[in-house]
């Protein structure tokens, strides 16, 4: 038998199946604090903001609207969480790069350590605006559409602000002497 979707696990879980919103955590946990962490540069900070993005989502799963993908609905929640956590912080650090996301091998991370830590710290000199289109575009792979979506914001304005975010990586790394190929 093959695994529920999301849609389904949301139907459940609005009548009354807690275990649904489990699998549905189980399901995304992981991004969803990977996201956190991207942006907001801090391990139990992220595991904060993805506790709440979930208590948030197990509130509000009734205003889930099922002609947009469960998880856009979701992320779009961690973003938010984020971004409203750095404006109380009004910190904008360095990424540490002794973090390194669980999606990467081992040999990943040996091969790209010296240009993942250029590139995060690339990364976090960006404003949050710029770094949030970057992390959804180029990290999670989402659409224009998608991340226009996730951040309330039309399209056009996502395809500018990442064309500015890339200008903005690329003259951080030039300094850095990372040399464009």
């Amino acid at each position: 038998m093959s695994e529920p979707d999301d849609l389904q696990l949301v139907n459940e879980c609005l009548n009354g199946n807690t275990q649904a919103f489990e699998a549905i955590v189980d399901r995304y946990q992981e991004p969803i604090f990977n996201a956190a962490l991207r942006m907001v540069d801090d391990y139990d900070d992220a595991q904060d903001i993805a506790q709440l993005v979930f208590v948030k989502a197990f509130e509000k799963l009734n205003k889930f609207n099922p002609k947009y993908k469960f998880f856009s609905w979701i992320y779009r929640m961690v973003i938010n969480e984020s971004i409203n956590f750095l404006s109380q912080r009004k910190q904008h650090e360095d990424l540490n790069v002794n973090l390194v996301a669980k999606e990467r091998t081992p040999d990943q991370q040996f091969e790209n350590l010296e240009l993942s830590a250029k590139i995060q710290t690339a990364l976090m000199a960006l404003n949050i605006e710029y770094r949030a289109v970057v992390i959804l575009k180029h990290f999670e792979g989402f659409s224009y559409k998608e991340i226009g979506y996730i951040l309330d914001t039309p399209e056009k304005t996502v395809k500018s602000r990442l064309f500015t975010a890339r200008q903005q990586l690329r003259e951080v790394l030039v300094k850095q002497g990372v040399e464009s190929e």
